[in-house]
């Protein structure tokens, strides 16, 4: 598993014109790495190459890019060569060398997904997915089984989806001064997870703004899989929420944050039944109970009427 890079702290960049596959390089590097000038001049240098190697006819889209639009947008070509200056290898997903990916896509370390003109990252990060999608608010947490399920989505409206492997930076090796653009910004994961709620909240529908993105799988998925998967988050959930209790409880009674901690809820033992007798009043205990039948002559003697004294009987007449 990929250790804490950067900090623990999530690189993500909004989306700028058309430069998300400037955005979608610099997730997977984790780092403002990479400026759409830097790109432009891959996409120049490949330009070169090609014009090169193909006869010039002559014609008047002979100097025509094939690697950047007029809006910004690169080819698959150009993240690649800026991800090979780090080391870094994009395959095919439907290539056999990424059969492995397809089976247990957790295992990998990011993904490239392309449609039309826009680009985004589907990255790990401290052993965590994230969404690093630039029309994103901030990186969206992905678990396993929402991982799966939205490459198999993607893949399902026509999305092409490209395998990263190689030796990805553990840390972003520029001074503070020069780690940061207009475009990006440092969160931690907790922040980033407060942020895609309230989007969603506020929205009620996902943070994407362009037909070209699908929304989130989950309003692609069965209703047997949606289900599922909100049984596994609230799982999920649930697990945290006991580790978070026992980490914050080690015994019983102790008091933490003003509020005493209930041995049951957390799992702690309480004690045996003969040590709850220390509870009972002392008083109570010492006290002996009436029989039966001396309550039944108490109840006798209360009920019944005075005899009257003959002395006193003789004095009234």
């Amino acid at each position: 598993m990929e250790g804490p890079s950067n900090g623990g702290m999530l690189y993500h960049e909004s989306q700028e014109s058309k430069l998300c596959a400037v955005h979608c390089v610099n997730a997977v590097l984790q780092g403002p790495f990479f400026s759409e000038f830097d790109l432009a001049a891959l996409a120049a240098d490949l330009d070169r190459r090609e014009r090169m190697v193909m006869p010039d006819d002559g014609s008047a889209g002979a100097d025509v890019s094939h690697n950047v639009s007029l809006g910004g947008d690169f080819s698959i070509q150009v993240l690649e060569k800026a991800l090979e200056v780090w080391d870094l290898q994009v395959i095919p997903l439907d290539s056999p060398n990424a059969d492995s990916a397809k089976i247990d896509p957790e295992l990998e370390n990011a993904f490239i997904c392309h449609l039309e003109d826009h680009w985004f990252c589907i990255r790990k990060v401290g052993g965590e997915w994230y969404n690093f999608d630039s029309l994103y608010a901030a990186p969206e947490h992905l678990s396993k089984f929402y991982l799966s399920a939205y490459l198999d989505t993607l893949k399902g409206y026509g999305w092409s989806i490209f395998l990263v492997r190689g030796n990805f930076p553990h840390e972003c090796p520029l001074s503070a001064s020069e780690s940061s653009n207009k475009y990006g910004l440092w969160i931690s994961p907790e922040d980033a997870q407060r942020i895609t709620k309230s989007c969603n909240e506020k929205n009620n529908a996902p943070q994407r703004a362009t037909s070209s993105v699908p929304p989130s799988p989950a309003q692609f998925m069965s209703e047997a899989d949606q289900i599922a998967m909100i049984a596994f988050q609230e799982e999920e959930d649930l697990n945290a929420a006991i580790a978070a209790s026992l980490m914050d409880c080690a015994a019983p009674g102790v008091v933490s944050d003003n509020r005493v901690v209930n041995p049951v809820v957390v799992g702690v033992p309480i004690e045996s039944p003969k040590d709850e007798q220390n509870l009972i009043d002392p008083a109570v205990v010492s006290a002996e109970p009436q029989t039966p039948q001396e309550d039944a002559g108490l109840n006798d003697s209360a009920s019944a009427p005075k005899e009257e004294n003959p002395a006193d009987s003789a004095a009234h007449h």
